[in-house]
């Protein structure tokens, strides 16, 4: 970014239904990008930070997500209460959500609000007080929110899967941090974390809706203004490979549930790996939906359990394919069993063209349908932003999707699926040896 380019903007996109995308890049490295949307009676707007769970030492493990809930206890011209009387008046939302690699805070309101939302969000995110009161009140939402973690099996079946294939690296961690980590974070540790990573480089504003690009830079100045200041330059995204050490092949979490819960997975490309577009028709050919391998094969043939599909998380050095199934305790391995030979069945012989012609309209209908609303659309732009500091509009993306061979997609079975396999267990088990022997032999194969 040079220093040229700090200041304008720059039109990424202009559709023939009348969308127009554009970016400018704010002195200090705050950058903005904004969809105009026609026709739309309501805006989004979001401010993405860089900032998640993998950024976080042992010690302040959570406190990323923390930060999200204190941010709304108040700010130097608002109380809590203030801030959700103001959105509930205008009858919209104000949320935030934290991920691995980032955290966002968000609004979504009538077109008309649009000031409003981005004052109560601004507000939030930069003029938090982090009050001592406050941090003690939240600790005990936060541990609340971990017990609760608990005692939803796939909530913590996907924490102990994490930790089974990615170990002690900060992706395997959970990220609502531990019982520990929560209960002994200080005050002068979040606020540390808060000042030293929330700034405008590692942020991004985007909005989606009935607005303007050129009204959205006039309220991030009038609200930011000393902040827009300096050389920074925006923080360039995450890349490199992560060296992930030596991890558990089986992590086993004891629990009286009425259903044994199991999540295999192999480590995948990351975000910015080009098969990534190949590993998305992968994973919908092998259970991605109701015509999928997995689902036709363990639950329409043979009825063994109600839910299972696989799923993909991309992170900016890794990431991993999985598969999920929750059954009765007594059919966990058949289920398993059967999950081997899929896998195996298409790491061996790779996929049809119906298969990967299904799983392209698939795809297809799911991102078209996903940007139906302004929060979507908000969310794509920004996390892209984010990520790849680049946009690409829905029509390459689906030329990307189109462009994937089943030759391309038998390959990288071929590579992925005979991959070491992590695994983990939710139920009735008090040891790893209590599993049946057949999820041992998914991981040992």
């Amino acid at each position: 970014m040079t220093a040229a380019e700090k200041g304008s903007t720059r039109v990424l996109e202009r559709t023939a239904d009348g969308c127009v995308v554009k970016r400018t890049v704010l002195p200090g490295g705050l950058r903005v990008i904004t969809e105009q949307v026609p026709g739309v009676r309501s805006a989004s707007l979001g401010i993405w930070v860089g900032v998640g769970s993998r950024d976080e030492k042992p010690a302040v493990a959570g406190a990323a997500h923390y930060l999200e809930h204190l941010l709304f206890k108040g700010t130097r011209r608002r109380t809590a209460a203030g801030i959700a009387q103001e959105i509930d008046a205008v009858g919209g939302e104000l949320n935030a959500f934290t991920a691995k690699e980032h955290t966002c805070y968000y609004a979504h309101v009538l077109d008309e609000d649009l000031a409003l939302g981005m004052d109560l969000v601004c507000d939030v995110v930069f003029d938090a007080l982090l009050a001592e009161s406050d941090v003690e009140t939240e600790r005990g939402v936060v541990l609340e929110e971990i017990a609760m973690r608990d005692d939803d099996p796939e909530d913590l079946l996907h924490d102990a899967f994490c930790a089974a294939l990615l170990g002690d690296h900060p992706l395997g961690r959970p990220v609502l941090g531990t019982e520990k980590s929560i209960t002994e974070m200080s005050r002068a540790a979040l606020y540390g974390f808060y000042r030293r990573r929330y700034t405008p480089p590692t942020m991004v504003v985007a909005a989606a809706g009935n607005l303007s690009h050129g009204e959205v830079l006039r309220q991030v100045r009038r609200l930011l203004r000393d902040r827009l200041s300096g050389n920074g330059s925006p923080v360039l995204p995450r890349a490199g490979r992560a060296r992930i050490p030596g991890a558990a092949k089986l992590v086993v979490h004891p629990d009286d549930t009425e259903q044994a819960h199991m999540m295999f997975g192999v480590r995948s490309p990351d975000r910015h790996d080009e098969r990534r577009w190949t590993l998305g028709v992968l994973n919908t050919v092998l259970g991605g939906g109701m015509s999928s391998r997995l689902f036709q094969e363990v639950r329409e043939r043979r009825g063994l359990a109600y839910q299972v599909y696989s799923s993909v998380a991309s992170y900016a050095d890794t990431g991993h394919l999985s598969v999920y199934t929750g059954c009765q305790p007594d059919r966990l391995g058949d289920v398993a069993r059967v999950v081997h030979e899929v896998l195996s069945g298409m790491a061996r012989d790779g996929v049809t063209a119906d298969e990967v012609a299904r799983a392209k309209g698939q795809l297809r209908g799911s991102l078209v349908l996903g940007l139906e609303d302004t929060s979507s659309r908000m969310s794509r732009i920004g996390k892209a932003e984010l990520s790849y500091a680049r946009y690409m509009s829905v029509s390459q993306t689906l030329e990307r999707i189109e462009a994937v061979t089943p030759a391309q997609v038998g390959a990288l079975a071929g590579e992925l699926l005979t991959r070491p396999v992590a695994a983990a267990v939710v139920g009735p088990y008090a040891h790893a040896d209590d599993v049946p022997g057949e999820v041992h032999e998914v991981i040992d194969r």
